[in-house]
């Protein structure tokens, strides 16, 4: 009868031990600092996304989404970090999350697991790791930035006269070019070309205002996607 009461308390302790919360490692102290240092962290991102993502467009949604990304990761692994049941269930609810937001910007997957590894190394305690990661990598991406080729890529769209073909042939070969799309209704043609000029380099649009025939001369910075 001993030895049923002992295996017993055994089994209550090892039931205890797999489903129960390991509340030495979740005390509101430790608590409070992960989500600090996952606040810190999300925030050096949101700074360095906002001053120095070169983006067509700025979007202050996901920008804010990586700060809340960052946070939320580091309760979930917290939360797996306590228990290993509920670990289990959650990773099994994440699995069928699906997300149909598009990314159209392929540097816009690089901040959110971004967001995502600094949420992970804080939600594990290591939060120096996460400072000093977060830290490093944004000196990384900040000096890529500066030392980035100053030459971008962009959409010409120029609309002219037919008899003026040879004039803005002779404009485009003056850089590098290549062509997306070309529409000729009666005399009048829209010519669409991606083109490698320097930022803000406007006396280049002149040159196509200059050409007898030429209806108007459009720019866009070119992200690499394109619909006719």
């Amino acid at each position: 009868m001993a030895n049923f009461l002992i295996s017993g308390s055994k089994l209550a302790d090892a039931a205890e031990l797999v489903g129960g919360f390991d509340i030495a490692n979740l005390s509101v102290p430790t608590i409070l600092l992960t989500l600090l240092t996952s606040a810190v962290c999300g925030g050096v991102i949101y700074l360095v996304y906002r001053f120095f993502n070169r983006s067509v467009v700025y979007n202050e949604n996901f920008n804010i989404l990586v700060i809340l990304t960052t946070v939320v990761t580091s309760f979930i692994i917290m939360t797996i970090s306590a228990n290993i049941v509920l670990s289990l269930g959650m990773v099994g609810a994440l699995s069928i999350v699906r997300f149909r937001a598009a990314v159209k910007d392929p540097l816009d997957i690089g901040f959110l697991f971004w967001g995502i590894a600094a949420g992970i190394t804080a939600g594990a305690q290591l939060y120096w790791v996460a400072l000093i990661g977060t830290a490093a990598i944004a000196v990384l991406y900040i000096l890529l930035t500066i030392f980035r080729k100053e030459k971008k890529s962009y959409l010409l769209i120029v609309r002219y006269d037919a008899a003026s073909e040879m004039n803005v042939t002779g404009v485009l070969n003056g850089v590098k070019y290549r062509l997306k799309n070309k529409t000729q209704t009666g005399s009048r043609v829209e010519l669409t070309v991606e083109v490698k000029i320097r930022k803000n380099d406007t006396a280049y649009l002149s040159r196509f205002n200059a050409i007898e025939g030429v209806e108007s001369v459009t720019l866009l910075e070119y992200s690499g996607e394109y619909m006719n």
